[in-house]
């Protein structure tokens, strides 16, 4: 009877785990965080994403995000409100998919496509032009107005309608309760309509209301009669919708219409195709055969959707290429960092595993033992990851499967690293002792191989992200947004190899300093070991990542600045609506008084004047603004914006300003123009006419911009050269120790002058904040950059622990030979001192590399200015290298080198020496 193979006494699993519990806690934790990581990455994505096309279409103003259904009126039948109720109730439902709306905020009813004129002499008539009317017959006004004075409208009778209408309406048009408008019929004789109750809007901002501004608002327009413009009222009245047949009796041409308000609370971000493919189903596709099949064969599908979809796609999609380049560059750091924590364990276990092999251990037994290892521990902590990010960042529209991939994908690469690199290392029987260092590591050939193919990619992706950019492909590139860590790694490799050769160079002539401190450190730093390659690669491209995202935070912030000073032209501007309209006397000084007042730029704007021309009078005529400046603190107002910066000298007065200088026209003034201007005036002085004076300007500058009018073409001089001064508009700098206080300002400015308002620069940068995925896409790289720290914090710290036992054993032995405590802190700072520097200095360099080459291709526009103006818009967004994100991680990476340094070779004095100068002990 065959004998049952003996059980084992103590498992190897649970053997191992116990015999090393805390570096068994310490890899779980970084297989926690980062599992997290990579599942709460894409679900942050997924609500932002979903944030923003709500809010895309919520904020859209109510006449775009309608959704309107029309079909021509052919009978009184159709008219009636049972029939258009039974209508709405038959259409919504076969609004396709994902559509859906809000009934609350929903109208329909029956309305006149064309205007009305009123007949009554009485009606304003303020050109002598009748007034236009709109009749719409909507049901629901009951609830969406409160009636002020008078009753609902009724059906009629003896042929007249009964009408309610707002109180603008009423008092603009001269209407009260008992009004009765007349208006021409069908048949040529005037149809009476009864004005019987004034309401007031519950919510003018609402969808019932806001949709068709006329209907609460009357409109005071202008048209061309005869080349002449005359002015005239168009306004509407709400008529009862028991009279909707009755509308069918006038010259109108009415129409049936259904008007919906969307509903958004259950669209996602992956809503949007299946959004933007069901509009334009229902606007000329299957779906529009079936709403006419509802509404009649005429029917219309009317709605602005399709454009806030294609903008938000836009926009998305825009910032997705932004993002990728972050998560590409965390990811691969945390890669890299779990890459080290195996190799870190496969070096403490090398003798553990050589000896399992030379006793006749397989490789497959060997791996099998370690993924046992390593599954007890990752799979755990990845399923944690992965339900904190679930708790955590759960928000409408968020999937998990993304999240459960990513999380899994960690998770396997964090299992699979120690026993795949300990199979490949122990391929073969090791011998004991020998050396890796990198006098003896030669690159091998499949390495070179390995390099050149990496340099390609980054040459390559380089080159793709310069010519295309990031959003051109209207979806995420991936080697394009790999650039940066392929950038990285071809720095890594470079300075791997090239390192050691100037430490050995430094290090012979220290060999004749007096003490060995330096001379050790300095060789040893020389002969580092060979697996240096992974820290230096993790920190190169944490570094690279938080250079990018700097670059990127602060091109986004530089974008908004110069978007918000181009609409304000200074920090603020106190000015009036009509521009040229001089200030009253005293407001500077008022201003100045101001607390966070730093400096006030009066100028004065003529706006409207006549240009001469070099060319004599055969050239057609131009305008542009007169522009009265004081050089002084307007040059410094120009050089702080960057709107055309120049020398105060050049605008240089020439003392012929002031009455009494009138008459005086021969005078030559030095000005600064836009360069139309400039080419239209020539290099000789020409005549100016100008209610400030009249006088010879001669061009001694040109500029494309200027703050005043940075979005116009100009004339600027100096304003004590100018016969008649009044400042129309103050330009105020902030920053005077203390922020620049709006409200302050603005009571200031009121008390002095009710007529005069303050723009706020940082009221004009906030808008440009339009959407949650710019907020969201700022946060995820603010996350971003502190992971890749986080990570690099990582790195180096495995990297010391790496090599900490052969650093304690070689503090014991030289302590023997008398070694001091002192020497030997300072010979482990100096030892790790060159890698740091080469880590910290090579880091800024690639990064300020990595933003010389990627600004070309990287448009930061839409994340930066999604609702400036087209001026704005114009100006761009790109890079800027920044020197807190340059300098400020590197140079905590050379600190925490030496402190760890310092606090081991502290540790290794404390704990004393006889451990490690055992007999026998192999390190």
């Amino acid at each position: 009877m065959p004998r049952k193979p003996a059980r084992a006494v103590a498992p190897w699993v649970r053997t191992r785990l116990r015999t090393a519990p805390g570096a068994t806690l310490a890899f779980g934790l970084l297989v926690l965080v980062t599992a997290f990581l990579a599942a709460a990455l894409p679900r942050s994505v997924d609500a932002y994403e979903t944030d923003g096309l709500r809010h895309a279409i919520d904020a859209a103003p109510a006449h775009r995000n309608a959704i309107t259904l029309t079909t021509p009126s052919e009978s009184a039948e159709q008219l009636t409100p049972p029939a258009l109720r039974k209508a709405r109730d038959e259409v919504t439902p076969l609004l396709p998919a994902p559509l859906r709306v809000n009934l609350a905020d929903s109208a329909y009813g029956v309305r006149t496509t064309k205007r009305i004129q009123g007949l009554d002499p009485w009606l304003p008539q303020p050109d002598g032009l009748p007034t236009d009317l709109v009749l719409d017959a909507r049901a629901g006004l009951a609830a969406h107005a409160a009636y002020t004075a008078g009753r609902a409208p009724g059906a009629g009778t003896g042929g007249g309608l009964e009408a309610a209408v707002t109180a603008k309406t009423a008092k603009a048009l001269h209407l009260k309760v008992g009004s009765v408008v007349h208006v021409q019929g069908k048949d040529g004789a005037p149809k009476p309509i009864t004005i019987t109750g004034i309401v007031e809007p519950k919510d003018a901002g609402r969808p019932f209301w806001s949709v068709d501004t006329l209907l609460h608002t009357p409109l005071f327009s202008a048209k061309s009669v005869n080349g002449e413009v005359k002015w005239y009222w168009t306004a509407s009245l709400i008529v009862a919708p028991e009279s909707g047949p009755g509308l069918l009796r006038t010259l109108g041409e009415p129409e049936q219409y259904w008007r919906y308000a969307p509903a958004t609370g259950h669209l996602t971000g992956q809503d949007t195709d299946r959004l933007a493919g069901a509009l334009a189903s229902a606007t000329a596709g299957p779906d529009l055969v079936k709403l006419r099949q509802a509404i009649g064969e005429n029917g219309a599908f009317a709605t602005d959707l399709d454009d806030i979809v294609a903008e938000y796609t836009g926009l998305r999609d825009a910032i997705a290429s932004v993002v990728a380049v972050a998560a590409f560059g965390v990811g691969a750091v945390a890669v890299v960092v779990l890459a080290m924590a195996g190799g870190l364990f496969t070096a403490r276990r090398r003798a553990e595993l050589s000896l399992l092999r030379s006793r006749g251990a397989s490789l497959t037994g060997i791996g099998g033992r370690l993924l046992g290892e390593t599954a007890v521990v990752t799979v755990p902590a990845g399923a944690l990851g992965l339900l904190l990010a679930a708790w955590l960042t759960d928000a409408p529209g968020t999937r998990i499967w993304p999240a459960c991939a990513t999380a899994a994908a960690f998770a396997l690469l964090a299992t699979l690293l120690l026993p795949l690199r300990a199979v490949f290392l122990h391929r073969r029987p090791q011998l004991h002792g020998g050396r890796e260092d990198v006098v003896t590591a030669k690159p091998s050939r499949r390495r070179t191989v390995a390099e050149l193919t990496f340099l390609v990619l980054a040459a390559g992706a380089v080159t793709a992200l310069r010519r295309r950019g990031t959003g051109d492909s209207g979806s995420v590139d991936y080697l394009v947004s790999a650039a940066p860590v392929l950038v990285a790694l071809i720095a890594a490799f470079v300075l791997v190899r090239l390192y050691p050769l100037p430490l050995r160079w430094l290090a012979r002539p220290a060999r004749r300093l007096r003490g060995a401190v330096g001379y050790l450190s300095l060789a040893r730093a020389g002969r580092a070991s060979a697996t240096g390659a992974l820290p230096l690669l993790a920190l190169l491209v944490a570094l690279t990542t938080a250079a990018v995202g700097g670059a990127v935070l602060t091109g986004v912030a530089d974008a908004r600045d110069k978007a918000a000073h181009l609409a304000t032209g200074a920090d603020a501007r106190v000015g009036n609506d009509l521009g040229s309209t001089p200030l009253p006397a005293g407001l500077a000084e008022t201003v100045r008084g101001v607390a966070g007042v730093r400096e006030v730029s009066p100028v004065q704007i003529e706006y409207g004047l006549e240009l001469p021309s070099r060319r004599g009078s055969g050239d057609r005529g131009m305008g542009a603004p007169l522009v009265g400046v004081e050089p002084a603190t307007y040059a410094r107002l120009a050089a702080r914006t960057g709107f055309g910066p120049f020398p105060a000298d050049l605008l240089r007065s020439t003392g012929t300003g002031g009455p009494a200088n009138v008459g005086n026209n021969a005078r030559v003034i030095p000005a600064i123009a836009s360069p139309a201007v400039a080419d239209r005036l020539g290099a000789r002085p020409m005549e100016i006419t100008a209610a400030a004076g009249r006088f010879h300007v001669k061009v001694v500058a040109v500029r494309t911009v200027t703050p005043a009018l940075p979005d116009k073409d100009f004339l600027l001089v100096n304003a004590a050269d100018l016969v008649n001064r009044a400042p129309t508009a103050l330009l105020v700098t902030g920053g005077g120790g203390t922020a620049l206080d709006g409200a302050a300002l603005r009571a200031a400015v009121a008390a002095k002058d009710p007529n005069s308002h303050v723009a706020l620069a940082g009221e004009k940068r906030a808008a440009y904040v339009d959407s949650p995925m710019q907020t969201g896409a700022e946060r995820l790289y603010l996350a971003a950059i502190a992971a890749g720290a986080g990570y690099a914090v990582l790195a180096l710290l495995l990297s010391l622990l790496q090599v900490a036992p052969e650093r304690a054993t070689l503090l014991a032995r030289l302590r023997t030979m008398g070694l001091t405590r002192g020497q030997g802190r300072r010979l482990l700072a100096l030892e790790a001192l060159p890698q740091a520097l080469l880590a910290a200095v090579g880091g800024a360099l690639v990064g300020w590399a990595t933003i010389l080459l990627l600004a070309p291709g990287i448009d930061l526009v839409r994340l930066a200015l999604a609702g400036a103006p087209e001026e704005a818009v114009g100006l761009g967004a790109a890079l800027k290298a920044d020197g807190w994100s340059l300098g400020l991680p590197a140079a905590g990476v050379v600190l925490l080198a030496g402190g760890a340094a310092l606090m081991q070779a502290w540790w290794a004095a404390r704990r004393g020496s006889i451990k490690e100068l055992r007999a026998g002990d192999a390190r």
